[in-house]
């Protein structure tokens, strides 16, 4: 399946330790924008069936709902999510004051959930994404004279991504001069790196040049320094007129050393373009460039 939002899921970019998911989690409204939907319903189905078990609690200990079983939880149960979903079948109905008391609290907390998870929903539901397909692997090979690490994207979306731009970025182990080992981060130059609009496919280019911090890289040098290529994009929605982005990242195994990607694009008669995502992942091996492009 296309993934656009990291290799690794839910927007990380690289593994993650459990430590630095903490302060993600501890912020709840985030938590549950970026949780998938399956895992949103499954909350909200979890929070109102245990809030009505809480509140059914009150009624069955308090005894004061008419026209129930006697000593039926269930019946307190079913009472309480009539309360909380003010359907009011009509049957049965508090009258002592504490269960009154117990129904206008829940009638203010079923209120507020609905406000909240109404806006919840509606805010999920609507924001925008992008579907970009990133290719399983990058590949280094020579691209018009120049050695070079590429890698492809694909617009998933039958409208196009305006003003879009990439930015690569390089991440590895490093040391400072007194000693102290940090992660350092080095731009990565491309061809090009603004495209008016971004419909098919894309294919960044950048060239290991002097200036290029890959220049004389091997793929165990990169692999020991725990490197990593992480490439965003970022771009205007054409249908919905908002910003959208996704974001990739490429470890040191990702890479194929002199290689190139198959050919997925169609050129039709009457000029029209099509893309078979049967081969997109798929590189062509070079044995010519293979041995310069891995020194």
């Amino acid at each position: 399946m296309p993934r656009a939002t990291g290799k690794y899921g839910l927007g990380e970019v690289g593994p993650v330790s459990t430590k630095a998911l903490l302060p993600r989690r501890s912020d709840l409204y985030y938590y549950l924008q970026t949780a998938s939907w399956p895992m949103l319903l499954l909350i909200i189905a979890v929070v109102f069936f245990a809030v009505n078990a809480l509140f059914a609690l009150g009624y069955y200990f308090d005894g004061g709902i008419e026209n129930v079983h006697t000593g039926s939880y269930a019946d307190m149960f079913f009472f309480s999510v009539q309360t909380m979903a003010t359907i009011g079948y009509g049957k049965m109905e508090p009258y002592t004051l504490t269960s009154n008391i117990l129904v206008s609290i829940q009638a203010l907390v079923g209120l507020l959930a609905l406000a909240m998870m109404t806006g919840l929903v509606f805010t999920k539901f609507s924001r925008p994404t992008a579907r970009v397909r990133f290719s399983r692997n990058a590949v280094v090979s020579v691209r018009n004279g120049v050695q070079s690490m590429m890698f492809r994207m694909a617009n998933l979306r039958g409208n196009r991504i305006v003003e879009a731009e990439i930015h690569v970025l390089l991440a590895w182990d490093d040391k400072t001069l007194e000693g102290e080992r940090v992660r350092a981060f080095r731009d990565l130059e491309t061809t090009r790196r603004r495209s008016a609009f971004f419909a098919l496919t894309w294919t960044a280019v950048h060239p290991i040049d002097a200036a290029s911090p890959l220049l004389g890289a091997e793929m165990d040098a990169l692999a020991m320094r725990n490197a990593e290529i992480v490439v965003s994009i970022v771009g205007l929605d054409e249908t919905l007129s908002q910003t959208v982005h996704a974001r990739h990242s490429y470890r040191a195994e990702d890479i194929a050393w002199g290689a190139r990607f198959a050919d997925v694009l169609t050129i039709f008669p009457d000029g029209s373009r099509e893309i078979d995502f049967t081969h997109f992942d798929e590189v062509e091996m070079l044995e010519q460039q293979q041995a310069a492009a891995a020194g």
